[in-house]
């Protein structure tokens, strides 16, 4: 079991910026890929950005690329995303998700990935 606690969310203006953390435990994190997603009020979950279980590879999905990074410190057991230029169409909950992987590509489905955090409220403002 990898238990997964976001925090970090809230409310910022258009063009600020956030960082979000996760932390995990239970397991040896750096076994497991991390991915953050993202779920607005009426749309389903959409895939942001994930990372590999050593931070070698990142991925994201088009609309976050140059203004959001994803990292981890596998010693903390935390991957952050650090969200700058933030829009209000990024206003939405934030859920990190982990799994293993033979080979992390970036998976874009939620149901890839095995274990979930609770979400973190994140609302931009125009």
């Amino acid at each position: 079991q990898v238990q997964l606690v976001e925090s970090g969310g809230g409310l910022v203006q258009a063009g600020g910026s956030l960082r979000l953390s996760c932390a995990a435990s239970g397991r040896t994190f750096s076994n497991y890929a991390m991915g953050w997603f993202r779920q607005a009020p009426g749309k389903e979950r959409e895939f942001v950005a994930g990372i590999s279980g050593n931070g070698g590879r990142t991925y994201y999905v088009e609309l976050v690329k140059g203004r959001f990074t994803i990292s981890r410190d596998n010693a903390q057991n935390t991957v952050y995303l650090q969200m700058n230029s933030l829009k209000p169409e990024d206003t939405a909950v934030y859920y990190c998700a982990a799994n293993r992987f033979s080979y992390y590509r970036g998976e874009y489905d939620p149901k890839l990935y095995n274990y979930w955090g609770q979400g973190t409220q994140v609302t931009v403002s125009s």
